[in-house]
């Protein structure tokens, strides 16, 4: 059974979207609500191949997003709603935040038992 923590991404080469962010803690609720609406919604846009993400107790947390291509990635963030909750984002949710785009040459694995 696949470990869905993980992206399913094809052979490389892939781009990659490296969220890093630090939350203020502020409106968790309307955090959490944008998060997976972003998710969702990230999911149906042409060239998105997934995402993996990970958030400590202390805010501080990583995305990483996957696309096909540099044009996939600029379409997402030219997407209107996107565009929108980032912008809501910045005023509200995040203390600080870098974000880093990186082309995927080579991945490695450990298979998972069966």
């Amino acid at each position: 059974m696949p470990d869905h923590r993980f992206a399913d991404l094809p052979p490389p080469p892939y781009f990659a979207v490296i969220f890093s962010s630090l939350r203020n803690g502020e409106d968790e609720a309307g955090y959490q609500a944008a998060a997976s609406r972003m998710l969702a919604l990230a999911a149906q846009q042409p060239g998105y191949l997934g995402v993996e993400g990970a958030r400590g107790a202390d805010g501080f947390g990583i995305t990483v997003s996957y696309w096909a291509s540099e044009a996939a990635i600029g379409a997402w963030k030219h997407q209107a709603e996107h565009a929108a909750t980032r912008a809501h984002g910045r005023t509200h949710w995040y203390d600080h935040f870098e974000l880093r785009v990186a082309k995927v040459e080579r991945a490695y694995r450990k298979p998972q038992p069966r």
